[in-house]
């Protein structure tokens, strides 16, 4: 699952359908024309561009005087700023740094942006960066605000429901309920530690009325930046920290226990998963809930607790972190269905409102 958008990119503009990533920095587009699968959805053919333009090795993103791991780069035979990036669950793409205008309207038209273009990717779209990074599309085209809204997986095949997805203002926003984002100084850098994400002030997990016994430390930065809670678009599993994980399995294990996959292990992450019949299941489970401060809290009612993954089996949406090699907690989109998600940037905090997003515009 994913919140995929198209956005107009190039002049004249050629649509280009992207991942909206609240976890990632680097926007980029597919500009290639693979034979073989995963074919790119759409390609940007460059030479029909009349903005675009390519990064020069000498270019200060191509040379920082200090190292950007985030965003490895390097200078290619041709004398330009080649990137390669790497997400957590495995997938890269790898191409030039490009400046390149995307065009909402006639009277919108963001300056050139910096963007990849990627030659080499292992999906099949591009990504829309969205976190806090200077690079992000956020950041570089000044986005105070943005929102979406997430349609659940629909079981009718060939159908793909539609959601929504607003910058700047949403009309919907009066029922907003938010929460401040944690910052995090340049001086305060901690190896586990992503300071460009959407961290938020999580403190428990229920399973209906029953509040799980996991201290509320667990969900924020230890000393070395393990335990930080973030929203994250892009990722379809909510991953928690061994301690949180640990005690979300054992609950259900109450409950369900019987009933568990034995051995079965969906995306190398999550193994709380069943076959057969699950009709009775989720009533066992119970509505699952994520508590925030301020009496925020994300409702995941029952008959969604279960995602199905195919072949018959269905899971706990809910994988552990440190099988992916993270040390955060991850609010994954699975979790962020039906929900109005709005990142205020400007005042630093996340607003949470229920919706039927297969319906609402």
């Amino acid at each position: 699952m994913a919140l995929i958008i198209s956005l107009p990119i190039g002049t004249p503009p050629q649509a280009q359908q992207m991942v909206l990533d609240t976890g990632s920095q680097l926007s980029w587009i597919q500009c290639h024309r693979k034979k073989l699968p995963p074919k790119p959805k759409t390609s940007f053919d460059p030479s029909l561009s009349s903005s675009f333009s390519t990064l020069p090795c000498s270019h200060p993103l191509c040379k920082p005087r200090i190292p950007d791991f985030t965003l490895p780069t390097s200078c290619d035979s041709n004398r330009l700023c080649h990137y390669s990036y790497f997400y957590a669950d495995g997938t890269f793409a790898e191409g030039n740094l490009v400046k390149e205008k995307i065009t909402f309207s006639n009277t919108e038209i963001t300056p050139p942006l910096i963007l990849g273009c990627a030659t080499e990717s292992s999906d099949d779209r591009g990504i829309l960066g969205m976190n806090r990074g200077r690079l992000s599309f956020v950041s570089q085209a000044k986005i105070s605000k943005f929102s979406y809204c997430i349609p659940p997986k629909s079981n009718r095949p060939g159908f793909t429901p539609t959601g929504s997805f607003y910058l700047g203002d949403n009309p919907n926003s009066h029922g907003f309920k938010y929460v401040s984002l944690l910052t995090f100084p340049e001086s305060q850098r901690m190896p586990n530690l992503d300071p460009l994400a959407y961290t938020v002030p999580m403190i428990g997990i229920r399973f209906g009325l029953k509040k799980l016994n996991i201290s509320g430390s667990v969900f924020r930065p230890d000393a070395g930046g393990s335990g930080q809670t973030m929203v994250d678009s892009g990722s379809e599993f909510t991953h928690l920290v061994d301690a949180a994980y640990d005690k979300v399995r054992a609950e259900i294990m109450t409950r369900v226990g019987r009933r568990l996959k034995k051995g079965y292990v969906y995306g190398g992450t999550a193994d709380m998963c069943f076959d057969g019949n699950v009709a009775m299941i989720p009533r066992l489970i119970g509505d699952l809930v994520f508590v925030f401060t301020r009496g925020v809290e994300i409702l995941v009612p029952k008959e969604r607790v279960l995602v199905n993954v195919g072949g018959g089996i269905h899971c706990v949406g809910i994988g552990r972190s440190s099988m992916l090699g993270a040390a955060s907690n991850i609010i994954g989109n699975v979790h962020q269905q039906n929900l109005w998600v709005e990142f205020d940037v400007t005042n630093r905090r996340v607003g949470f409102a229920k919706a039927d997003c297969s319906r609402v515009v």
